[in-house]
């Protein structure tokens, strides 16, 4: 019986011993495909002693200011033109750690089949945050729909707009919120991450599309007081790591593509 007191006694405390060794490391993500590629992950950091916790999101906000106010560790959902624009607007200094893959924004339609129908006042739908906004304007920009004062400008809003040929009227909408205005608008830009969600297939649905070579990598982004601590580089190693980089091609099939 002392054996049996004594074996239990052991295994408890070993049971203790690791629980205590495993630091918890809480991290924002929006759903598709960010929260995907961390769950795939969380074997592989709780060998190395990290508890991974996800936190999932459907905004762009929260994630920043929740790790800004300490509540969270870090994130990984945004690009770093919204970084730098979220960071100049709030006061904020959350820095990037590393980039992991790019979703190409496209745009879609469900009354039109080509780019080259979109009739003389159409109306479209574009991401309201600044740089998700200039990103959507660049593209159109890019397919001949309009002219940017600032061909080069990330932060664009249709204030920006130099010309407008077509006389496109813009809906400026959360882009959490642009995939349940398809149906009523004639072209709908939206970020790949909802479009996935919405069960759109950015290869095949969008009429048009940021191609591989987009300068809009997701990264992972923390605080300057805790982007060297070990279990966030133990995080940044998992997530460039050859596991997620087949995963991200197989799953995704070119709506993600990584970055590394």
């Amino acid at each position: 019986m002392k054996k049996v007191l004594l074996f239990t006694a052991l295994a408890a405390a070993l049971t203790a011993g690791f629980a205590q060794a495993n630091e918890k490391l809480v991290v924002a993500a929006t759903p598709i495909p960010h929260a995907e590629i961390l769950e795939l992950i969380k074997p592989t950091l709780a060998k190395e002693g990290v508890d991974l916790q996800i936190k999932v999101f459907t905004d762009y906000v929260q994630p920043n200011v929740q790790v800004a106010e300490k509540r969270l560790d870090a994130n990984y959902f945004q690009t770093l033109p919204y970084l730098e624009n979220f960071n100049k607007g709030k006061g904020t200094n959350l820095v990037t750690v590393v980039g992991v893959h790019v979703e190409p924004i496209g745009g879609y339609s469900n009354k039109i089949k080509n780019i080259s129908e979109l009739k003389d006042g159409a109306t479209v739908a574009i991401p309201n945050e600044g740089s998700n906004s200039g990103r959507a304007l660049l593209l159109l920009q890019k397919n001949g729909l309009i002219t940017l004062k600032d061909p080069k400008n990330a932060l664009a809003t249709p204030k920006d707009i130099a010309s407008n040929p077509k006389n496109l009227k813009f809906k400026e909408l959360e882009s959490a919120l642009l995939p349940r205005v398809l149906d009523q608008v004639d072209l709908d830009v939206i970020n790949t991450n909802y479009a996935l969600e919405a069960g759109l297939n950015p290869a095949k649905d969008a009429l048009i599309i940021e191609d591989a070579k987009s300068p809009y990598v997701n990264f992972l982004v923390a605080r300057p007081d805790n982007k060297d601590s070990d279990a966030i580089q133990k995080l940044s190693k998992a997530l460039t790591s050859p596991e997620v980089k087949a995963f991200i091609e197989k799953k995704y099939n070119g709506a993600v593509v990584p970055a590394f």
